[in-house]
Parts: structure tokens; sequence; C-alpha cells
């Protein structure tokens, strides 16, 4: 099933404040939440579940249980480049009418085009990986299937949710948007049982303090919340709402921004409460946690039976939904740089076997979940770079090309994410981290 083009989706388918918003872009104010707005909702929310997936449960639940709230601040600044740059790759979509590789495809040689894709194929498989074994880990823990057997039946239900958008695209939007809601209803429930030490949590949101024994946790934080793969996705995803009726976009772009920092900010809500619920429930018992089982297992006797099957549901439902939209990103990747269709079933099944293949040896899933994080990380800057570049071109863009303080918002952050992954492997060639 290939992915639509701009035409056949046509009529279908962060910085915490609003002060924030008009920052992106001066031209573009928050919309005041008309009730036209709800016909934009949806391809934020459909990107923000990779801000939410099953190597964000690994990295929060790490950081948190070894470091207690000490890391908040990473989710609160990641948050905030994950705004700007979805905002970006939305903008991209809506002024060009294509998506971001199919846009590199175009405006860049040849081989910059392949080194692109190669780096994208690598994310999309780093978060497939971790999108499976969340999922199995899922249906291990609440109902005891075996992880081999676990995984098959995850691949079998994402098809099965991946079938849905023969109903149209907005229902598929609908089934996502209703996993998202799942998993912040668990964990509000995980934050009231825990019983946090609010003074705290919000001196470390906004406070920065990090060691070279936590920068490994941190750039793995990072590469979990600003998702590359999602970077290509929400490109295309504004594309069904394009309409003849608003000719430059602006419309568009300013109900975009809206959906952006509703998804993106409750996203940032939903990790930061991970964070908590481990540093109130372990770190602050002097427990280490060396697995999600073991996590799952702990909370029972903590916190009761309702906390860990919270648990327990919050990561079924990031697994199956992440792995969803980890699915479609492919297709984006593999139509927009090679101009290859492929069933995004056929692709469903490739892209299983490393995920069933950890699994069948029996791979440390924690480990192995926190280590596509940071390769998540590195590949990063592929996506990110071929973005600014893009959004600035006038030529391309138009009228809505970056605005300079957009540029130094974007110049800024790329920078962060270069320094931070220098870092790590300074600490990891030095055995520190």
């Amino acid at each position: 099933m290939p992915v639509p083009s701009a035409s056949e989706f046509a009529g279908s388918v962060s910085l915490p404040t609003d002060a924030g918003a008009a920052a992106l872009d001066p031209t573009v104010a928050p919309p005041r939440v008309p009730r036209e707005a709800w016909f934009f909702l949806g391809p934020a929310f459909v990107a923000s579940v990779a801000y939410m997936d099953p190597g964000n449960f690994a990295t929060n639940l790490e950081g948190g249980a070894r470091f207690g709230y000490q890391l908040l601040w990473v989710l609160l600044w990641s948050n905030a480049m994950a705004i700007l740059v979805q905002y970006l790759a939305a903008k991209l979509g809506i002024a060009t009418g294509k998506t971001l590789p199919e846009n590199c495809r175009e405006e860049f040689s040849r081989s910059t085009t392949l080194l692109l894709w190669v780096a994208a194929e690598i994310g999309a498989m780093a978060t497939d990986l971790a999108e499976f074994l969340g999922a199995a880990l899922g249906f291990y823990l609440l109902f005891g299937i075996p992880m081999f057997p676990a995984a098959i039946l995850t691949g079998v239900v994402v098809m099965g949710i991946l079938l849905i958008e023969h109903l149209g695209f907005r229902w598929l939007e609908r089934v996502i948007m209703l996993f998202v809601a799942l998993i912040g209803i668990a964990y509000a429930l995980e934050m009231f049982v825990s019983k946090p030490a609010w003074r705290p949590i919000a001196f470390h949101t906004l406070v920065p303090e990090i060691h070279s024994s936590s920068i490994y946790l941190a750039v793995s934080m990072l590469g979990a919340t600003v998702m590359p793969h999602v970077i290509y996705l929400h490109s295309a995803l504004v594309l069904p709402r394009r309409t003849p009726e608003d000719r430059d976009g602006h419309h568009h772009r300013k109900m975009e921004l809206f959906d952006v920092l509703l998804a993106m900010n409750g996203a940032w809500l939903i990790n930061s409460a991970m964070v908590v619920m481990a540093a109130a429930v372990f770190f602050g018992r002097g427990m280490e946690v060396y697995s999600i089982q073991a996590a799952y297992q702990s909370l029972s006797p903590l916190l009761g039976k309702l906390a860990s099957t919270a648990f327990g549901v919050a990561l079924l439902c990031s697994g199956l939904s992440s792995a969803s939209v980890g699915t479609m990103a492919g297709q984006v990747i593999l139509q927009g740089f090679l101009q290859v269709r492929m069933s995004i079933f056929l692709r469903r099944l490739l892209t299983m076997i490393p995920a069933i293949a950890v699994i069948a040896y029996g791979f440390d899933a924690l480990k192995t979940l926190i280590l596509s994080q940071a390769v998540l990380s590195f590949c990063l800057p592929f996506a990110l770079v071929p973005l600014l570049i893009l959004t600035r071109r006038k030529g391309l863009m138009g009228v809505h090309a970056n605005r300079p303080i957009t540029n130094g918002m974007a110049y800024v952050a790329t920078g962060v994410i270069l320094a931070m992954n220098a870092w790590l492997l300074v600490a990891i060639f030095r055995g520190i981290s």
C-alpha cells in the first residue's frame, strides 16, 4: 500500500507558551482555537507518538531511577527543540506541497540524497527496534505471552492498525490519538499514586545539571525526544489539509502551529511524568532498575497492582502506536528519497526482522532500547540540517521562508545536539559513561 500523494491525501486526512509560539515565527500569531481548528488537529498528534515510544520509556525510566529528577531539564529543552523542528517540517510541506525527502531529492545532489537516505533508514531501523521491543514487552508483562510470540503478535496487530487507513486517513489518525490519550491517562494515574516531591521537580526542570556519568542518558533522552523519522513524516502528514481556498498557506500554517503546540507539550508532560514516577518510586527508595520487567514487577508491591497495570498498558499502547507511525515514516523516506514504492505491509515484514532477531537472541531489552535512542540522536543532524537549509530558501519557501530569529533558534538547537553527541563520544572513549 503506497503512501498517498498530496492530491490523494487532500480532503482526507516546544516552546511551552504562546509567547514561545510567536517566537518561532513573528508573522504567525497563535490562533484563538476557533471551531475550525479541530479540522487541522491530527498530524502533530500522529508525529507526537514517536516522542513517547518505548525508547522514551527506557531512557526516562533509567534516567529517573539513576539520577532522580536531575535530567528533567533535558526533556524541557528537547521539547522546545521538538516544537521548533516539527513546526519547520510542517511548514515545508505546507509551502511546497512536497515532503522533506522529496525536497531533498530535488534540491540536493544525488550523492547527498543517498547519504541522507542511508542515515534516515538507520534512524528508522533503530526506531523500529525500540517500538517492537516495547510492544512485545507490553504483551509479555500484561498477558504473560513469551517474548518471541509476542513479537509476532505485535507485527500482526500493527498490520491491523495500518489496515484502518482503508477507511480513510482520518480514522487512522483517530486511532493513534486514542493511543496517545490512553498513555496520558496511564501516566496521570502513575503520577497520582507515586506522590512525587514537587519542589525539586520544578527546580530540576528549570536548572540544567549534567555530569559525565549522566551524559549517555541525556543524549539518549534527546534522541528519544527529537525523533528524526517523524521530521520526515510530519512534512507528509500536513498535505491532506492543503485546501485551494488557502492559496498562500498562512491560515494552514497558523492552525498547524496550534496542533504542534498542543501535541508536543502533551508529549513533554507524559515524558516528564515517566521520569518523575521513576525518580519518586525507585531513586527515592535507593532501588536500582536493571530492566523494564523489573520496574513493572516492583511497582505492584510498592504502589499496588493498578500502578503496574497502568505501566504495562502505557507501554503496550506506546509500542503498537509508534510501530504503526514508524512504518508510515519509512514509506515517506523510501518513496521521497528514492522514488521507490513498496507495500506498507512488505516493509512492515522486513523491518520486523532486526527486532525479532534481538528478541530471539535474548539481548537485554532495556540496554538495547537505550542504545537505539543514542543511535537516533546521531542520525538527527542528517534530518535537521537539510530541513534548516531548505526552510531558509526564499526561492523554495516564498513567504514561508524562515525569519532570522527562526534560523537563529534552529542553529542553536542543531549546535546543542552536535555538542552533546561529541561529549558522549568523549565519555565513551574515556570509559566514563
